[in-house]
């Protein structure tokens, strides 16, 4: 079986070995929707975060490592920047002060079509606190006229006094191997975190639960993305090779869970089928995926589940 992630969380560590490159933690900062995980995919080359149109897709601060012969970059992909509503919220607002406090470098990334408001003023006041460089990504510059992009790099650089400004689109690629170059040139010589065939330091089962919930983030709307938790229940690798999964999809209020089954179990199947194709897709095998749905009435309040369930972070 091909794993694209490790089977157990690993704490910061220092791999031994002659060779020095350039190292370093660098932490994704912004406002929900900015593209931070789209980011992080496309300069991994594979996924080992979730991505959708829905705020708040991204819960758990997730590492991705990018491996070069000279260069190893763990990226810090945190929650989207936002006013909590619940513990949950808190709990990811947390996360992204911690992050902000352990990175090397910091990446601000912005989109063009945001309008600078009172989140951004409160991300901005994070970042004075911190005494490393901030890079200032602007992305989506594929959805802006060029001829407005120098006006709103002049209009944010006056906001801080960030250490690079480069312009990218993470959906196509544009200038994130320029943001690379650049990045290498603020890393100091070091060692390598993690072995240089690792992609991300995420649990196979926490993954395996965000491709279920970002299946459910595609195919609903209205409030059910919020309301969404994921928990892995069972997990056996067959003796055949195939990987068995049970697991529970957990929602606040009965009328969430008759939209997430769907007339006849149509959607609930539907989300299985994909998140299992995903599945077999990063692990290299077969998967026999069954789901559930349940209620949990105010999870996002409820501090013993989020503990139970990976949500509220690992100290």
């Amino acid at each position: 079986m091909k794993y694209h992630i490790v089977r157990h969380e690993k704490k910061r560590g220092l791999i031994q070995e002659e060779k020095q490159v350039r190292s370093g933690f660098v932490t994704i900062v912004g406002r929900p929707n900015a593209g931070k995980s789209t980011l992080l995919n496309h300069i991994l080359g594979t996924k080992v975060a979730i991505v959708s149109d829905k705020p708040q897709t991204t819960r758990n601060s997730i590492r991705g490592i990018y491996n070069t012969d000279d260069m190893q970059v763990v990226f810090i992909d945190t929650p989207g920047v936002h006013k909590p509503k619940h513990k949950l919220d808190e709990r990811m607002m947390a996360d992204v002060h911690e992050s902000l406090s352990g990175g090397d470098i910091i990446v601000y990334l912005v989109e063009t079509q945001e309008s600078f408001g009172r989140g951004e003023e409160y991300i901005i006041r994070q970042l004075s606190e911190v005494k490393k460089p901030v890079f200032l990504l602007i992305n989506k510059i594929d959805l802006i006229e060029p001829q407005k992009l120098l006006p709103l790099i002049d209009r944010l650089k006056d906001r801080y006094s960030f250490a690079e400004i480069i312009p990218i689109s993470a959906q196509r690629g544009t200038n994130v191997d320029r943001f690379l170059e650049v990045l290498k040139q603020y890393l100091p010589l070091g060692p390598r975190f993690y072995p240089q065939g690792m992609t991300s330091d995420q649990p196979e089962q926490l993954f395996m639960a965000e491709l279920i919930r970002e299946q459910v983030l595609g195919l609903t709307r209205d409030e059910i993305p919020h309301s969404v938790a994921v928990n892995i229940s069972q997990m056996e690798e067959r003796a055949n090779g195939t990987l068995y999964l049970e697991a529970v999809i957990y929602v606040e209020r009965e009328t969430q869970k008759g939209i997430v089954i769907g007339k006849r179990g149509a959607l609930l199947k539907a989300i299985g089928i994909a998140a299992r194709a995903e599945m077999e897709k990063f692990f290299a095998c077969n998967v026999y995926l069954e789901l559930r749905v349940k209620t949990k009435k105010d999870w996002r309040d409820n501090e013993r589940l989020l503990q139970d369930w990976d949500l509220l972070g690992k100290e």
